[in-house]
């Protein structure tokens, strides 16, 4: 665990110490933060007003999946369904494991400020089966949601498991044991599946203080069912990070992959793939199939709620791949692993 997992979340005023995690300098973290490479390019304020008042494509009030997940209590099948944003419980070998798990109606701070929810999870709360297990990929209050972890908890006791830095993040919402964990770590779920924390090319924050304080990862999950690769969010990069974990994990059954959240690109390049980048990391990853998320849930970058579907349709027909293997998921939807 890191030093900083059983204190409490501490000032946010942002004194120039990281006030998340103490631990030592690393080939990513360099006393104070984390990274990957060059960080993401920090904008200032001038750039910040360009984007917020350049074109942005309007979303409409409410756009409600037709689908609804009432997943079974257990699964001796690989059973992937989409919650939502990047929200998945993955059923495998009679464990249950939520992903990035937001039910908040606002990405944001309070209950009422940030983008808003315009689609309900696929799954019911009251719905959710037992969960054993709880993966966070970074912090951001699109993927870390501490009212439900704090619900979660109350509820089923699932470990809750997350990269180093955020644990001091969740203890601001309630005294939950997180195991935190490092990129190349891996963590036994139980006798049948393992998780797997590998990088991904993104960045982390709560507040305007304590950027990269906290690690972010991707996540393969490697079991007697077969092998899913979900990232949360990342960039393309040089595309190394897809074609290293091809490398080292095989192909995976199933890549579940970030499409939306990416307009305009001079200012998204570095922290959100597009579409077209997303079936390029299909293609290195060697997955069989794909799910593409993080998209029609929360109006958080300039692009329309249908493009970041309509940009996958045309990028997959000009690298000749058929659609139903990468599809652009909308909450409720259920993949399950053929012959299992």
């Amino acid at each position: 665990m890191d030093q900083l997992s059983r204190k409490p979340f501490l000032d946010r005023r942002g004194s120039g110490k990281n006030r998340y995690y103490d631990g030592p300098v690393s080939d990513h973290f360099d006393g104070e933060r984390f990274f990957l490479g060059p960080s993401p390019r920090k904008f200032g304020l001038m750039e910040l007003a360009k984007w917020r008042l350049g074109r942005r494509e309007a979303w409409p009030r409410s756009f409600p999946s037709p689908y609804q997940d009432k997943p079974p209590q257990r699964s001796g099948k690989l059973r992937v369904s989409f919650i939502g944003h990047a929200s998945f419980l993955i059923q495998s070998d009679g464990f249950n494991l939520l992903i990035d798990p937001v039910y908040a109606e606002y990405a944001g701070p309070l209950t009422r400020l940030g983008p808003k929810r315009v689609n309900p999870p696929g799954i019911a709360f009251d719905d959710l089966p037992p969960i054993d297990a709880i993966l966070i990929t970074h912090n951001h209050y699109d993927h870390l949601d501490g009212r439900v972890l704090k619900k979660l908890w109350q509820c089923f006791r699932p470990r809750v498991i997350a990269p180093l830095g955020n644990a001091a993040v969740i203890r601001r919402y309630a005294d939950i044991p997180v195991e935190s964990i490092d990129w190349g770590d891996e963590v036994r779920l139980s006798s049948a599946l393992s998780a797997h924390c590998l990088p991904s090319a993104h960045w982390s924050a709560r507040g305007l203080k304590d950027r990269s304080w906290a690690l972010w990862c991707a996540f393969v999950l490697t079991g007697a069912q077969g092998l899913v690769y979900h990232v949360g969010d990342t960039s393309f990069g040089d595309g190394s990070l897809f074609s290293d974990m091809q490398a080292r994990f095989g192909s995976p059954d199933l890549a579940i992959l970030p499409i939306g959240a990416y307009e305009p690109r001079w200012f998204m390049k570095e922290q959100h793939m597009n579409p077209a980048e997303a079936v390029r990391a299909f293609e290195l990853s060697g997955a069989r199939q794909a799910i593409g998320h993080h998209w029609a849930t929360f109006h958080l970058t300039d692009e329309g709620i249908r493009q970041p579907k309509h940009d996958l349709a045309r990028a997959l027909q000009g690298a000749g791949i058929e659609p139903d293997r990468f599809e652009a998921y909308l909450p409720g939807q259920v993949w399950e692993r053929e012959g299992t």
